[in-house]
């Protein structure tokens, strides 16, 4: 015969053991509700009962899409990586990328090792070659993510690949076709292949601040070339 079903407050009582026994830190995230149900062991009903419960209490809080997090709901909660990108405007995304990606060649200056720097100097060779702007985009995407990966700090890292994402976007790939063409192709990836070199040339220099400079002109000539043009 099936044992008896457990009550909610059994549940609760379960779950409130699961966790100090598990010792979850602060914003930690539960087991998914599928894997949780047959550890407590209860039916996946009674297990959102019990959480409920202990929603109430302030020990766990849950986000619909994203889990069960142990603590205090946060004052402000973050929003995913995928939200922010389908909100950002162009413009938004090269505003962020002067902020964040000209301190991080200067790091790269720091160190980047000789095979670094051949790898890179790869890449901005193949930009300032690319025939369209898809060639280039893959080009620049990966010299750009280059230049974070030398920092070997995987939050950067991760930074630049959420703002690279954002290349998949048909609103980004019209804005930047156009503007491709309009800065006539070949002319527009040897211009954009000659600045990457110079960050190249100041990141083998060992030249912190000459690299944030290179990269500063490099982003800052595309958004001229991206945003203010086209009005």
């Amino acid at each position: 015969m099936p044992g008896k079903r457990l009550t909610t407050a059994a549940v609760t009582r379960r779950l409130r053991a699961h966790l100090r026994r598990r010792a979850y830190g602060p914003q930690d995230r539960l087991e998914p509700e599928r894997a949780l149900a047959p550890m407590i062991g209860c039916s996946r009903e009674t297990l959102r009962a019990a959480l409920e419960v202990l929603e109430k209490e302030g020990l766990i809080w849950r986000h619909v899409g994203q889990g069960t997090f142990v603590g205090p709901h946060p004052a402000s909660e973050p929003i995913r990586p995928s939200v922010l990108i389908e909100m950002a405007s162009p413009a938004d995304v090269l505003a962020a990328r002067l902020l964040i990606e000209p301190p991080i060649a200067g790091e790269a200056a720091l160190r980047a090792t000789i095979e670094d720097i051949a790898h890179l100097r790869s890449h901005a060779l193949r930009s300032s070659e690319a025939p369209d702007w898809q060639a280039y985009e893959q080009a620049d995407d990966a010299f750009h993510k280059g230049i974070a990966r030398i920092t070997g700090n995987p939050l950067v890292i991760a930074f630049l690949d959420v703002l690279s994402s954002v290349r998949g976007r048909a609103r980004w790939q019209r804005q930047h076709d156009l503007a491709f063409r309009r800065a006539r192709k070949k002319e527009y990836a040897a211009q954009q292949g000659r600045m990457h070199l110079a960050i190249v040339e100041a990141i083998a220099a060992r030249n912190p601040e000459a690299a944030r400079q290179a990269m500063f002109d490099h982003l800052s000539t595309i958004r001229t070339i991206m945003i203010y043009e086209a009005d």
